[in-house]
């Protein structure tokens, strides 16, 4: 959906804002060793460099590549202690801006071989695949520009299947206290997402989660937090009653239609042909929708608990709703809930807004998983596969904040971010062949050096178009920039192998 809101642009400068390079993010990492800090931002910077390669393909060497196996199985070294420096970073950028979506969700880690497996290894939904759950909260501006990861938990499974027919496991689930279930990540991710909160007073965290978390507990725990600045919008995916003994989404279809908007729907395919004809992850053939918004202040009539009672919850509904859906198509249906401000057609918009922002947080787990390749790497243990995963995750995060910071910040010199000999070489190898070619004066904006990189990738810049570069494209391409500027140092015109003019 395109953005409906004239919002402010995220204040960056050279000096502080940006970062230049990804050995920025661990400078103030401690595992307790002075050599285990320093590897780290050496990895950090060999891995970031290619980060589509095996570890080996990625090194200069192999004395390198069996460097970086002992530190993922070095004790010291843990997945908290690989990401605290990032997140200490992150909470700097925050408090740089004037308000933050704060985005979570789970993905799974598949971490599934032919042969042996992964010991730590947890099922992911049948005994036939192993992994971790990963669970991230990401903070993006109202831009959609990635300032980072702020929180992150993970866990796997028992191999071992329940016992019992589905509606007996269904009965022992919801007897369980939350505090017992998986859900719980959710609570805590509110949790971390108000820790923001009070250590950036001056910026507005809005937590945003999709309908997964959709539950009364979290719906609590969003409006008990005591900071002025905390907000949420989390999407409904369950039938709720108000005070009014109304079904909440029938409560706010009742209202006037304040705003009509056109949305594009991608086309989908179920990934399990078991899911072919489920609502939320069914197949899905690409559309323009035409939808209706309507908005409503309710009380929320609070669930019965065996352990707990649990307090009526005041909070603000904003509904997206499709009009004349094709015939067979599940309708769009959006039913947002917050406590920001409803009251008028701009505020809901930005509601509207703040949620689109959240699939965002898709594309770091695309990134992740196709950029970084975190599936494919040859560790035999979880906590080294954790480790990994720590340190992948910062990189991932860091293509995502390029590719928009082109977008956002098209006029930055790009030596805010690139090194000389990378925007020198790419540009020479996209341009020797023009008449009277010559390298520029002023090194290129950084949008044209995101685009050059890009390139290298498969990117295609049509003029008559408004596209731009996407993660696949820069991940690619950044590992033929990281080529080219080594031969550019090796055998370029600064070299020192340069013959003398």
């Amino acid at each position: 959906m395109q953005a409906l809101a004239d919002l402010e642009y995220v204040r960056l400068d050279a000096e502080e804002g940006i970062v230049e390079t990804i050995v920025d993010e661990f400078l103030s990492a401690d595992l307790g060793d002075e050599r285990l800090n320093a590897r780290l931002q050496s990895l950090a910077q060999t891995l970031a460099a290619k980060p589509n390669e095996s570890i080996p393909a990625a090194a200069d060497s192999r004395a390198e590549w069996e460097a970086a196996y002992r530190f993922f199985d070095n004790d010291r070294v843990t997945p908290d202690k690989v990401f605290k420096p990032h997140r200490d970073v992150t909470l700097e950028r925050v408090r740089q801006v004037s308000s933050v979506v704060l985005a979570q969700d789970t993905t799974q880690i598949d971490l599934t071989r032919p042969s042996r497996q992964v010991d730590g290894a947890g099922s992911l939904g049948n005994k036939n695949r192993l992994g971790v759950f990963f669970h991230p909260l990401v903070a993006f501006t109202e831009q959609s520009l990635a300032l980072g990861t702020v929180w992150k938990k993970h866990w796997t499974r028992d191999n071992e299947p329940a016992r019992g027919t589905r509606k007996e496991k269904a009965k022992r689930r919801h007897q369980l206290p939350i505090e017992q279930k998986e859900s719980l990540r959710w609570i805590e991710g509110i949790r971390a997402s108000a820790k923001v909160a009070q250590s950036c007073p001056n910026t507005e965290c809005i937590a945003v989660a999709d309908s997964e978390s959709d539950i009364y507990e979290v719906l609590a725990e969003c409006v008990r937090q005591p900071a002025p600045n905390f907000q949420f919008v989390i999407r409904a995916g369950h039938d709720r009653r108000t005070e009014e003994k109304i079904d909440w989404l029938e409560a706010v279809r009742q209202t006037p239609c304040l705003d009509h908007s056109q949305v594009k729907v991608r086309q989908r395919r179920a990934k399990f042909r078991s899911k072919a004809n489920s609502k939320r992850e069914g197949d899905r053939d690409a559309r323009t929708a035409e939808l209706e918004t309507r908005a409503k202040s309710v009380t929320l009539k609070p669930p019965w608990r065996e352990d707990r009672e649990l307090p009526g919850v005041e909070v603000n509904l904003v509904l997206c709703e499709e009009v004349a859906p094709p015939e067979g198509a599940e309708p769009i249906v959006w039913l947002l809930v917050t406590q920001l401000p409803i009251d008028s057609v701009e505020q809901i918009r930005r509601v509207i807004d703040l949620y689109c922002i959240r699939w965002q947080i898709e594309i770091f787990f695309r990134t992740l998983k196709s950029g970084c390749r975190i599936e494919r790497r040859n560790f035999h243990n979880l906590p080294r596969s954790m480790n990994a995963i720590a340190l992948y995750s910062v990189i991932a995060w860091r293509i995502l904040y390029l590719t928009q910071l082109g977008r956002s910040h098209p006029d930055l010199n790009c030596e805010i971010v690139f090194d000389p000999s990378e925007w020198k070489a790419v540009y020479t190898v996209l341009h020797h062949r023009q008449p009277d070619f010559r390298l520029p004066d002023e090194p290129p904006s950084l949008d044209e050096m995101i685009k050059m990189v890009a390139s290298l990738g498969g990117y295609i810049d049509r003029p008559n178009k408004s596209s731009n570069p996407g993660p696949k494209t820069l991940w690619i391409g950044l590992q033929q920039t990281h080529s080219l500027s080594t031969g550019w140092l090796a055998f370029g015109p600064e070299s020192r192998n340069s013959a003398p003019t």
